[in-house]
């Protein structure tokens, strides 16, 4: 019997046994992404009212929402970190939008913020989602940061549906947004909802399954009356014409539905709702609905299509682990009669009950007084206390399920990515991958005092952030931390100062900048010393050429006949990854390159792991001369929105900070200029971008690769760091 079959206790229930309250296949897990200022907290926080968890809705701009609970997020009317929330739906058969029936749905919702500075939250949220709301703004469409989490959902083969938010605002075109999903992610997007009337007239949303109006009565402020109607006689041709388009999409992918358009058979909405969610959970089609979160139009809508069209967690293929040490694989069976296994995808530290680690759970189940296994550090933990999360609140369970979110308190060593399972299923599920850092600074505690609750402040931040990196410069003695923006760092001073009460004087942002070489060269490295008693020799020779952009630093062992002997190899790898990490030209990290450790030679008395170290430093400084050492430097991805008025403004003092134009696009009365330009010259730019349009053109960036700096600015990068090594992330 394969091992991920077996059950744990033989008394435990069925996957819909009377232990469970929800079934799986009425669990939804969800995230909902999208682009800075879309309106996905404003989403969330509408499913939760509709829901009934929560009797009055809170606004993002008068900070009182249900997932943006931090103080950060309140002040800033921006989301930081994900949030974690669960909320209940039933739907009725007549249409009728109600919650109270006997077994609703269960969906768990993870809130994710849109800024590039925290793409961290959304990276492991997706890793561990069943299927995603891909929220777009009806004006604006598809955003750079759009394009970013939508590649994550692809990456993790997350399911999706798309709402096309804000359709009350001045502007709000929902084809446009139609076709910018279609040209720039190549979505094969197709509307289930089409809007009736836009701006000022918005007044509510077409069914195109089910051939229905949904009008919501103007004079009821919370959304909750509206009435369902024959279409108007002005959309109805508009109606079947997006009806004939889904039924000729659906058709095309779907055999249930091709066979009865070619036998010319009616398909009723059952069938065709089957069949959209079944191309929808192969990820093969993208239902697109649309309304006003903030108006209150089309919400209730999109938690039924959440229902219809999103996967449980039966829906979704099983996850695949390894076996530890071996290339093994083992299916991960979502049934809690297998044995337990979930991933950690995130920790926070939380002030009244210690450190938390959320967690999903694949297979199997996990109650208070367990026992669970890590099986990278091979320890195990008791699990004292497990909790369900409703945004900053936490509610004690004694038992989740299979295909349950939760947190764990009280575990020791863990990291986010970790698999923790049952002893004897010993499994490693794929963990999340997370950006590198491209900006640090250094920081200093302004007291004494302050100096020992930095560096446990900084310690817990760094667990819960995998962006986020602190360690500190040997040659200076400087404390670095490095991030993926200024607003990251300027949040992590923040909450240094409110969460761990220490005040931090903070230097100018550094850049991140990265080196390799561009040829082939030999070096060699010698540390001879003699001084009476026993001396030190050590003698490497090594080559050192460039690598592919993104592969990495590889090193090889190509000694052969005993040169060097086998004992002093490692040590000689040593040095050089000790040269490579502290950099050629100006201290920072040397990447894509390869290396081999190729001749050398040694002495019988004096040779010494320290020797042989030293000479792999002196022989990568020594190859690096010789092939040509170059500074990388991260380039931004960079979108302005601006009116047509400051267009030439704008392009001018791009191409000043040594942009590259990459496209320019009209839209309506607003031009999108789409940019490189190198981090260096992107700081201040928010005031300067106000400055220049009189505060009527918005921006968004993304770290996108790195480049070679121009020789004529390296010089000055150099003699920056003459005698201050530069920090390195």
């Amino acid at each position: 019997m394969d091992i991920a079959q077996e059950t744990k206790k033989p008394a435990k229930a069925k996957a819909t046994g009377p232990q469970r309250q929800y079934p799986m296949d009425r669990t939804r897990n969800i995230g909902i992404a999208a682009h800075i200022d879309a309106g996905k907290t404003t989403t969330t926080e509408r499913i939760l009212f509709y829901t009934g968890l929560i009797h009055k809705m809170g606004d993002v701009d008068d900070g009182n929402t249900v997932t943006d609970w931090m103080e950060q997020e309140r002040e800033r009317g921006i989301t930081i970190t994900s949030a974690a929330t669960t909320c209940y739906w039933t739907q009725k058969e007549d249409g009728t939008y109600k919650t109270f029936q006997s077994v609703p749905h269960r969906i768990n919702i993870i809130d994710t913020p849109g800024h590039v500075d925290f793409t961290a939250e959304v990276e492991r949220s997706m890793r561990v989602l069943d299927g995603a709301v891909a929220v777009f703004c009806g004006v604006a469409g598809v955003q750079p940061q759009s394009e970013t989490v939508w590649r994550q959902a692809t990456k993790y083969k997350v399911p999706r549906i798309a709402f096309v938010n804000k359709m009350d605002r001045t502007g709000a075109n929902f084809e446009n947004a139609l076709s910018d999903m279609r040209k720039k992610l190549g979505a094969y997007a197709y509307p289930i909802f089409l809007p009736i009337g836009k701006e000022d007239h918005f007044d509510g949303v077409i069914d195109v399954v089910n051939q229905k109006a949904i009008a919501y009565d103007p004079a009821d402020e919370v959304g909750l009356k509206y009435s369902i109607t024959d279409i108007p006689e002005e959309l109805k041709e508009s109606a079947k014409a997006a009806l004939a388009e889904l039924v000729d999409a659906v058709s095309n992918k779907d055999d249930t539905v091709a066979e009865l358009v070619i036998d010319n058979k009616p398909i009723t909405p059952q069938i065709l709702k089957a069949a959209i969610r079944r191309l929808t959970c192969k990820i093969e089609l993208v239902p697109v609905l649309c309304g006003s979160a903030f108006k209150k139009r089309g919400v209730q809508p999109l938690v039924d299509a959440v229902i219809d069209y999103l996967p449980s967690p039966l829906d979704v293929p099983p996850p695949v682990g390894m076996v530890p040490g071996t290339e093994d694989t083992v299916v991960v069976p979502s049934d809690d009669d297998a044995k337990f296994c979930s991933l950690a995808f995130k920790l926070w530290t939380d002030p009244y009950v210690g450190k938390l680690v959320f967690f999903r759970v694949y297979s199997g189940r996990l109650s208070k007084g367990d026992i669970i296994y890590n099986p990278r550090t091979r320890k195990r933990d008791r699990v004292s206390r497990v909790l369900m999360i409703q945004a900053d609140k936490r509610i004690d369970v004694e038992t989740t399920f299979s295909g349950d979110i939760a947190a764990l308190v009280g575990l020791r060593n863990i990291t986010t990515g970790d698999t923790l399972c049952d002893e004897d299923f010993e499994v490693l599920l794929e963990p999340p991958t997370f950006p590198e850092p491209v900006i640090s600074m250094a920081v200093e505690p302004k007291t004494k005092a302050d100096r020992e609750k930095m560096g446990e402040g900084l310690q817990r931040l760094a667990e819960e952030d995998p962006t986020f990196r602190c360690f500190t410069n040997e040659e200076t003695g400087q404390l670095i931390i490095a991030g993926m923006g200024e607003l990251h760092l300027e949040i992590i001073r923040d909450r240094l100062f409110r969460e761990f009460k220490v005040s931090a004087n903070a230097g100018a942002p550094q850049i991140a900048y990265r080196e390799t070489v561009t040829k082939a060269a030999e070096g060699e490295g010698k540390f001879i010393r003699q001084s009476g008693g026993r001396g030190q020799y050590g003698h490497a020779c090594i080559t050192l050429a460039p690598n592919e952009r993104g592969k990495g630093v590889e090193i090889e062992n190509k000694i052969v006949g005993g040169t060097i002997p086998k004992e002093y190899i490692p040590a000689v790898i040593d040095g050089v990854e000790e040269a490579i990490k502290g950099g050629v030209l100006a201290g920072y990290p040397v990447v894509d390159v390869k290396v081999a450790v190729v001749d050398g030679s040694f002495h019988e008395v004096d040779s010494s792991e320290l020797a042989f170290k030293m000479a792999g430093i002196f022989a990568l400084k020594d190859a690096a001369k010789k092939a040509n050492a170059i500074l990388l430097e991260p380039i931004m991805k960079v979108e302005v929105t601006t009116p047509d008025e400051y267009q030439g403004d704008l392009l001018g003092d791009l191409n000043r900070r040594r942009g590259k134009i990459v496209q320019i696009e009209a839209k309506d009365a607003t031009t999108i200029l789409c940019a490189e330009v190198p981090l260096a010259e992107m700081f201040g730019y928010a005031t300067a971008i106000r400055s220049l349009s009189k505060g009527r053109a918005a921006y968004s960036m993304e770290p996108f690769r790195f480049e070679p700096v121009p020789n004529s600015i390296v010089a000055g990068i150099l003699d920056l760091n003459k005698g201050k090594p530069a920090a390195r992330a």
